[in-house]
């Protein structure tokens, strides 16, 4: 390929995912059906974060007519539990209880503290959604209204608010308008990825490909869940407009350790896909543009042009979109795109990680891929 088309290339792939990301957040929500099912809303809690009692409050406040919501710790001792527990006993007119102690069903914790939220409750239809993202009163509504034929998985990536420092903003950046556009883009092409922050499901859907034992056949849930749901082909779909996750403060070796963890569990799933995550920032392109100047091929005004275009689309999105957009979030913007490029590098040098004091191995997870049986 030659430099020239490289560069156009990139840009083009950058400016349309952009124009299309913001014209869908743009758009009203979508109508929700007349028939609503119950549904049993399950959140894991392990530990207490910043925001967590905004966050796990915010599933008592769900204009959803029909809903329950299981808190699933991972033992008594949790710290979360008594959070949890106050949250339950302010809110008497929500349909809550906290479940503790987890199921070995897999190699994945988040998984084994789940599980026991899907034996114990009677719901064809359960939304899984982390403890840090931040629930819209029409959740539940947002989730319904995207299942239709063909319709396996709904899911959403999540969108950052409140970055507290610069790092906060350079996470925001990694999750915005880089992550969340991507993702979007891809579903509006009919290739939507599922992204464990926010899982709905169907049941009979997730049993026939093997429950949550087959969930745990890759390094994550969200990557199994994508092949699950398109081995029967079926299609993983996102919400018309995604939900905030509240990030405050940030160090930066926290984000490039939530960063790199990322990356390894692309590449992990979708090996091919993450090769090209390369061309996804604008190394590549820059370098392009940077060896067209010297050869003369492209005058030198035009460097500072596509800066300005590359970084310009991005911070439109962010506006159009609500998302964070000063000074300090284009800033973050600049410090994530230095950094693609050495996760993307590093990503190819280790596969195991640690997530939340567990260590995670792709040793583990081939020893439990094999068929499961329901």
């Amino acid at each position: 390929m030659s430099l020239a088309a490289l560069l156009g290339l990139t840009l083009t792939a950058h400016l349309l995912s952009a124009a299309m990301t913001a014209w869908r957040e743009s758009r009203p929500p979508k109508p929700v059906p007349d028939e609503l099912p119950f549904i049993a809303l399950m959140r894991p809690v392990c530990g207490v974060d910043p925001f967590d009692a905004e966050t796990l409050g915010s599933s008592f406040n769900l204009d959803y007519p029909n809903y329950e919501v299981i808190f699933c710790a991972p033992s008594e001792r949790d710290p979360a539990c008594a959070l949890v527990r106050r949250l339950i006993e302010e809110n008497p007119q929500v349909r809550a209880r906290l479940l503790t102690g987890l199921d070995a069903v897999s190699g994945n914790p988040k998984l084994n503290n789940l599980h026991k939220g899907l034996s114990a409750t009677e719901a064809e239809w359960f939304a899984m959604a982390d403890s840090n993202l931040l629930l819209p009163r029409d959740y539940l509504q947002r989730l319904v209204a995207e299942w239709r034929p063909g319709t396996g998985l709904v899911s959403a990536p999540p969108v950052a608010e409140r970055p507290g420092n610069l790092w906060g903003a350079v996470e925001a950046a990694f999750l915005n308008t880089n992550q969340a556009r991507w993702q979007v883009a891809a579903d509006m092409i009919g290739m939507g990825f599922a992204q464990g922050k926010s899982l709905f499901w169907r049941r009979d859907i997730l049993m026939a490909g093997g429950g949550f034992a087959a969930l745990g056949r890759n390094m994550a849930e969200d990557v199994a869940s994508t092949k699950l749901v398109r081995r029967q082909g079926l299609k993983v779909r996102l919400t018309r407009h995604l939900f905030a996750q509240p990030i405050g403060t940030r160090a930066a070796r926290e984000v490039w350790d939530r960063q790199l963890r990322w990356s390894k569990v692309r590449r992990d799933g979708f090996v091919m896909i993450f090769a090209a995550e390369i061309a996804q920032g604008p190394f590549l392109p820059f370098l392009a543009a940077l060896a067209l100047a010297a050869l003369g091929a492209m005058p030198w005004i035009a460097l500072p042009l596509l800066v300005a275009l590359w970084y310009g689309a991005e911070v439109l999105l962010a506006r159009i979109a609500g998302w964070p957009a000063s000074a300090r979030d284009i800033a973050g913007f600049a410090i994530r795109d230095a950094m693609l490029p050495a996760l993307w590098l590093m990503t190819w040098f280790g596969r195991d990680f640690t997530w939340r004091g567990n260590d995670m191995t792709h040793r583990d997870v081939a020893r439990s891929d094999a068929p499961v049986t329901e």
